[in-house]
């Protein structure tokens, strides 16, 4: 298959399929001429035209046919590919943007045809759904907001990204003056918002580039669903068709969100359906009947059924009907001489199933899930949706026996962004082992199967969601990183929690569940708990018999623990230290914690510094560092202590979060609201709580939420806010001007930044790395880097070190290997240094340490 028609192929199958191949064409090029859509954006069928180009553009320079082009688009039903070879095209020098926000989505798709005149390199839109849906979610908020004229206005019904790129920068910038000009021209002034800037560039187009996958993020069992996402018009009669096809929605109760490529005509819209309801009334019903109305419409303009997303299952059916009965027994044709034994993806293109097929659902007629009694809150999933007015149900009445998790569950389309390599956390445990069941993807559709009984009696309890969850490290990464925000980690508690209801847990699991309740005892006998490393055949005997692996050291315990330096952690009330003394001025904080900021006023300068298990018992340096570099900077510390009123005074607070990694959920609830109680006084003056190990202040931030508080559950809702890790709380005193610390210079130049998993899910990184920079001459340097593989409990495990390992050993071990002995390695997370230790011989500090070895 190449460039000449001639090809010298033998008298073999090759060269009677070939020659055979141009029989067709020839015999049909009257058919091709008459009903081969005319427009750029078309892939229904096979390219057969390629012999007889009906396109403005032609397959070839010259005019020759390439029988490769007759394959680009087959979706796999003709052939395999061992080699391909591509023709790159090197990218353009420069890019400006102009964004151009419309309160009305008609006069959006009409200005399209005038747009194009400027000779862009790209028009696409986002509707308003998806605008609302970006700023709701606190990845992509800020970005969408830059794009907005006024972000505090009613949200546009539509923006247009508008794209210039060449070799001339100045160029590109007078065409985005010219932008300006021509929507002020056409009654639309003070509509474009210039980008100039790469980076904002890039940002935005990431945010399009995720459309379809945020648009799936809609709640309830509506979703847009894909059937005639793809149809293309001409230009001129964009506006009118996406007008009919509206109303088409609007009769048959639904709306479309509409992402497009404008400035070809190009249109991806998906209606909103309950693809579970049935009847005359249901998703099934509706989609045939919206799909033959669009068909009636891409005809009349003239347009092309599948316009660059390919026929598929669903959209194969269309095939006879765009290209008539006679090109399509060519496709067969076609389909016959490449693949007689119809083995490679059969039923699409040619001979397809209905596309309202039950059998090929996703949820079959007859699914349902079981009733189930939830740990923790899922309410928030169980709601219903309007298409129409978007108005969201109350949570807990979407009408899910499992309480909502069935839903969250749900939440997860497919799409396989947790596949991706090149950015964010998750999923890290995928990116060792490349399997589809050790990824968020797989794990939710094990959970789904689970909940709804495909897998059995056991349900939860069965052996395959064990399978699928025991390489999950709860790194939150899919809580931020996936556009659907499947939160596998929570998940994964209310699993473990259903199924220690059912079978229990083993000794290693409550060794670690238990641990702040023995943690005391532990420190007045640190020889003896230290003793595993030291002595001959125990490191044998503990993974023997607990599980826990020989080749990991264990943490170290301390005799002098932070509470018992500081007096704490036994008395009735909390204990307080302030810098000589003396309260610092009043002042108020502001915070976003990833859903919404908040104003709150403090008082004379306070805070509750903490005193979490991992650092109070293992290293408490960290916690010593961290109450010099506060008290220096003028601030009254308190220390977290446990209330008069606990029935357990003499024993610390404590967040839960190791009984949640077992998923004993009443365990965490009952400390959380001993926490509770302790802070509430802090709490209604405005004080701010500060953390230093990530999983288990944002535990406070998250995972409080959702334990069925009762009434305390208020409590937790303020709390959140005002619950921060050390250098988020720094570095918002020093945007707001409040900070009033000068550091000095360290011995150390350059330092290493390794990002614990649950601050990368909060946006909890970059303040670290600003707060470093108030430390003159340090150069900082983040590494990129997924999860560091110990995640608490996991990589101390047998059967899990060797993935624990491989994790680490992706970017963050061979990092830290490359780094000359003067650079300082910084990790916040107890568990991530503790990696680093094992595996790379060196000793990482805690923010707060690099910070108290610069103060004054």
């Amino acid at each position: 298959f190449g460039r000449d028609s001639t090809l010298t192929l033998g008298s073999g199958r090759a060269g009677k399929l070939v020659a055979r191949l141009f029989e067709i064409a020839e015999r049909e090029k009257d058919e091709i001429a008459r009903r081969w859509p005319k427009v750029m954006r078309r892939v229904g069928g096979y390219n057969l035209d390629v012999f007889h180009p009906q396109s403005d553009r032609p397959y070839t320079a010259d005019g020759s046919v390439n029988l490769a082009h007759l394959l680009v688009g087959s979706e796999g039903t003709l052939a395999w590919f061992k080699r391909l070879q591509l023709r790159l095209s090197r990218l353009p020098a420069h890019k400006a943007l102009g964004v151009i926000n419309f309160e009305n989505f008609h006069r959006a798709m009409d200005s399209a045809r005038h747009i194009v005149t400027l000779g862009p390199t790209a028009v696409e839109l986002v509707d308003r759904t998806m605008i609302d849906l970006a700023r709701g979610n606190p990845v992509f908020r800020s970005v969408m907001e830059a794009a907005l004229v006024d972000p505090a206005a009613p949200t546009p019904e539509a923006i247009l990204l508008v794209e210039f790129s060449g070799e001339d920068r100045s160029r590109l910038l007078a065409q985005l003056t010219s932008l300006v000009e021509l929507m002020a021209d056409i009654g639309l002034p003070g509509t474009v918002v210039p980008m100039p800037d790469t980076a904002a560039q890039k940002a935005l187009w990431d945010v399009r580039k995720a459309g379809l996958n945020i648009m799936m993020s809609l709640k309830g069992d509506g979703k847009p669903v894909s059937f005639i996402e793809d149809c293309a018009v001409p230009l001129e009669h964009l506006a009118e068709y996406t007008a009919r096809l509206t109303e088409v929605f609007a009769r048959h109760g639904t709306r479309g969100t509409w992402y497009a490529h404008a400035s070809v005509g190009t249109l991806h819209v998906r209606p909103i359906l309950d693809m579970r309801s049935a009847g005359a009334a249901g998703g099934a019903a509706k989609m045939r009947a919206i799909a033959e109305e669009a068909a009636v419409l891409v005809r009349r303009y003239k347009g092309a059924f599948s316009g660059e997303h390919g026929d598929g299952l669903v959209r194969s059916e269309w095939v006879s009907w765009q290209f008539g009965g006679r090109l399509t027994r060519s496709f067969e044709e076609i389909k016959d001489l490449f693949d007689p034994d119809n083995l490679m993806n059969p039923g699409k293109i040619v001979r397809p199933a209905r596309m309202d097929d039950a059998s090929l659902f996703r949820y079959k007629p007859g699914y349902s899930v079981a009733p189930l009694a939830t740990g923790l809150d899922w309410s928030g999933w169980n709601v219903q949706t309007d298409p129409v007015t978007e108005r969201t149900s109350a949570p807990g009445t979407g009408g899910d026996p499992a309480g909502g998790l069935s839903k969250a569950v749900e939440m997860c389309n497919n799409n396989g962004h947790c596949r991706k390599f090149d950015a964010g956390t998750m999923c890290p445990s995928f990116r060792v082992t490349r399997n589809e069941r050790d990824l968020t993807r797989g794990r939710a559709n094990t959970l789904r199967l689970a909940l709804s009984g495909q897998l059995g009696a056991d349900g939860l309890d069965s052996p395959a969601v064990g399978e699928a969850l025991s390489l999950c490290v709860s790194c939150k990464g899919c809580r931020r990183d996936c556009p659907t925000g499947v939160d596998m980690a929570r998940m994964k508690i209310e699993v473990l929690h259903q199924r220690s209801k059912a079978s229990g847990i083993g000794l290693r699991q409550k060794l670690v569940a238990f641990l702040p309740r023995y943690a005391g005892f532990a420190a007045r006998h640190a020889w003896l708990f230290n003793a595993r490393d030291r002595l001959p055949g125990a490191a044998y005997l503990t993974e023997r018999f607990l599980g826990l692996s020989a080749r990991r050291s264990l943490p170290r315990w301390r005799r002098d623990t932070f509470l018992a330096r500081a007096g704490a952690g036994h008395a009735g009330h909390a204990g307080h230290n302030g810098r000589d003394g003396r309260p610092a001025g009043g002042h108020a904080l502001r915070h976003d914690h990833g859903d919404h900021a908040e104003h709150l006023p403090t008082r004379a300068g306070e805070v509750v510094l903490w005193v979490d298990t991992f650092s109070n018992s293992f290293e408490p340096q960290v916690l010593v560092a961290a109450r010099q570099v506060l008290q220096a900077a003028g601030y009254t510390v308190h220390i977290a202590a446990p209330g008069p009123s606990d029935s357990e005074p003499q024993r610390p607070l404590c967040c839960g979060r190791t009984y949640l990694s077992a998923g004993l959920v009443e365990q965490a609830k009952a400390e959380a609201l001993r926490s509770l109680r302790a802070l509430k006084p802090f709490l209604d003056r405005g004080a701010v709580v500060v953390g230093l190990e990530p999983s288990c202040l944002l535990t406070m931030r998250d995972e409080f939420l959702a334990m069925k508080l009762g009434d305390e559950a208020g409590l937790a809702s303020a709390l959140a806010p005002q619950a921060l890790l050390l250098e988020e709380f720094l570095d918002e005193e020093r945007a707001a001007g409040r900070l009033k610390l000068a550091f000095k210079p360290i011995e150390a130049r350059q330092a290493l930044l390794h990002g614990h998993c649950h601050q990368k899910a909060f946006d909890a990184v970059r303040p670290i790395e600003r707060v470093l920079k108030l430390i003159p001459d340090l150069q900082v340097r983040l590494i990129e880097s997924s999860c560091c593989g110990m995640a608490g409990a996991f990589g101390y495990e047998a059967e899990h070190y060797d993935t624990s390992m491989a994790m680490a050993e992706l970017s963050l071990l061979p990092a830290v290997r490359a780094a000359d002995a003067q650079t300082l390695i910084i990790a916040d997370g107890t568990s991530c240094r503790h990696q680093i230790a094992d595996g790379a011989g060196r000793r990482a500090l805690h923010v707060a340490e690099v910070l108290a070895m610069a103060l004054p």
